[in-house]
């Protein structure tokens, strides 16, 4: 028989699926992959103990069901081949790469099959555990790998042995696997030490276990594995952070026939671990860790078009795992704030995307503050930038949400850009009632102290409500004020109308802007050009800060001008002392707008 029946509750031996049949069994496997997701991060230690692998597995399989779900007819091949593709594209982290690269071997040897058998199937899948092994530098045994080559090596014997059936076949295959993986912590010492077995691999067996399950019950299997949960197991001993390099860093090359040991000579040049190089001759996923992201972009520029570039911090995927707090805070890059709140406390970054040009950028990942006015003094095209995609956001809320009960998002006021509907399409798309959204209402130094403040009071153990309600209380009472030395940058991005250009450089004005209370930058006065400016915008600021922003927190920020910014600070301290005053250089996103030159004023007020 060549179809299952039509109440799918029984698979008859000798079942050969096409397309549709084929689409429910791939189903049945990936919702068990994303119902086990947090389990998985909670044992993850190799290569690093981010506490990723999860939803980077998550994110891969989450890409191929999107694209399955509406499929309706077709061939067991092309519903395969197509699950390969969409696997590249969406593939993250080392052993979502890994396990694209399997899914794209399978589909491409069974592009022409209009139904699946056994023979067939492990053909092919020999194929893609070899090809997924030759997409890893620096293969090691106890991974993904090692079960992804003991299921291959089992599925061959099967059919072998002469015996058709393919439900069979696969459960006794997935017995394998099951074995292979319970070794990993033999073949790895620090899986080993920690007392688990590696994450990537547990991951590829309960993708391999849901589709078993579905193979064995029929759609009694599929809602299971959408419901399924049960404990990995508990770390013996947390490892040590691994700091080698500090960014998870990946990208997609495309062109028309890529040269992969090319590309792979060329990275090898870089200081990086963990490459993987995933995908076909015109499509290429490149995973690698290292120090500095822009290295892997820059040189995998001269092979093709660089796209969906993405940089996760392990450093501070490393705190996430090992806190013990319930909430954690994020914020866009739009926020500017001082690299210690960064370190210290439960706060996360999503960068905003800008480029020249060509060129693109992650802010404060790819390009640094003194990077990008290097670019803007040097390169003719003007820098633009875009809100973070949802699906940026997406994968660090489920990140966190794997490690943290909630989560906050302080985000960049809406009424200036797409950023935070951004973060609230993300929001609707995880576990209801775990994220909420707080409309900051302000941009750069006064979003990045909201924030901050956001994290000091997840700090102190607050829930998350309680957090957006003590943010949405401090957002109004919130200032900024800034100085603009040049404001064709803010004209061109719209935040100022184009007579005050004109009218302030023929009258040798510098412009004084603040936001209001509708979230928007509003011009509220000018000061003569004069060698005294800083001193005389400090003056102008403290008149008009009332009592509890004269006992708050100042952060100034800077736009390629610390010595200007440090006399604004000092003017500040002699006449607000002891206030805690901070100076910190403003991001891309922000710079981009405000010019070279600007000086930056935000205050949070003392909530005593």
């Amino acid at each position: 028989m060549n179809s299952a029946p039509a109440d799918f509750h029984l698979i008859p031996r000798g079942w050969r699926p096409g397309g549709v049949a084929l689409k429910r069994v791939l189903l049945a496997g990936i919702r068990r992959v994303l119902a086990r997701r947090d389990a998985i991060n909670r044992i993850n230690v190799f290569p690093v103990a981010d506490g990723d692998t999860g939803s980077n597995l998550a994110f891969t399989l989450s890409a191929v069901e999107q694209a399955l779900r509406p499929w309706r007819s077709g061939s067991a091949g092309s519903l395969l081949r197509r699950a390969g593709d969409e696997a590249i594209d969406g593939a993250r982290g080392n052993s979502g790469a890994i396990l694209a690269q399997f899914l794209q071997g399978v589909g491409e040897h069974l592009a022409d099959r209009p139904r699946l058998g056994l023979d067939e199937l492990a053909d092919a899948v020999d194929i893609g555990a070899r090809q997924a092994r030759g997409a890893v530098a620096e293969p090691r045994e106890g991974t993904i790998l090692s079960v992804i080559a003991a299921f291959a090596a089992a599925l061959r014997r099967e059919a072998g042995n002469g015996d058709t059936d393919l439900r069979t076949a696969w459960s006794r295959a997935v017995a394998a696997s099951r074995d292979a993986l319970a070794r990993t912590p033999e073949q790895l010492a620090v899986l080993r030490k920690a007392g688990v077995v590696d994450a990537g691999a547990l991951g590829f067996v309960e993708l391999l276990a849901g589709i078993d399950d579905y193979l064995q019950r029929g759609r009694a299997g599929l809602a299971a594995a959408a419901e399924f949960q049960s404990d990995a197991g508990v770390m013996a001993e947390a490892p040590e952070p691994d700091a080698t390099h500090r960014w998870c860093t990946e990208c997609v090359l495309s062109a028309e026939a890529i040269d992969r040991d090319a590309v792979r000579a060329s990275l090898q040049a870089l200081d990086h671990s963990s490459l993987v190089l995933a995908g076909t001759r015109e499509k290429l996923r490149v995973h690698v860790h290292l120090d500095e992201p822009q290295q892997l972009y820059d040189a995998l520029a001269r092979f093709g078009r660089v796209g969906s570039r993405k940089a996760d911090d392990m450093r501070a995927q490393q705190r996430a795992t090992q806190s013990r707090l319930s909430v954690a805070v994020v914020t866009d890059s739009a926020a500017d704030l001082s690299d210690d709140a960064l370190e210290r406390l439960p706060l996360h970054l999503v960068p905003v995307r800008l480029n020249f040009g060509a060129q693109d950028y992650l802010d404060k990942v790819s390009l640094s503050p003194k990077e990008f006015f290097h670019e803007l003094r040097t390169n003719p095209a003007l820098p633009r930038t875009s809100q973070p995609p949802p699906g940026d956001f997406r994968r660090l809320f489920e990140f966190l949400l794997s490690h943290h009960d909630e989560v906050v998002y302080v985000g960049l006021s809406r009424a200036v850009s797409g950023t935070l509907q951004a973060g609230e399409s993300a929001a609707q798309r995880c576990a209801a009632g775990r994220v909420t959204v707080v409309d900051s209402r302000t941009a750069s130094c006064a979003q990045g102290l909201l924030a901050q403040r956001a994290a000091e009071l997840a700090a102190q153990g607050l829930a998350g409500a309680q957090i957006a309600t003590r943010i949405a209380a401090l957002v109004p009472q919130t200032a900024l004020f800034a100085y603009v030395r040049d404001l064709s940058h803010v004209v061109r991005g719209g935040r100022l109308p184009r007579w005050t250009l004109s009218l302030t450089r023929w009258l040798r004005l510098i412009p004084i802007a603040a936001v209001g209370a509708d979230g928007r930058l509003h011009l509220r006065s000018a000061l003569r050009l004069r060698a005294d400016l800083p001193e005389r915008f400090a003056r102008w600021v403290l008149r008009r800060l009332t009592p509890a922003q004269r006992g708050g927190r100042i952060l100034i920020g800077h736009c390629d001008n610390l010595a200007e910014a440090g006399r604004v600070a000092a003017a500040l301290r002699d006449a607000l002392r002891p206030v805690s005053i901070e100076i910190v250089p403003m991001g891309a996103a922000i710079s981009a707008h405000a010019g070279p030159g600007t000086v930056l004023v935000s205050v949070l007020p003392d909530e005593g």
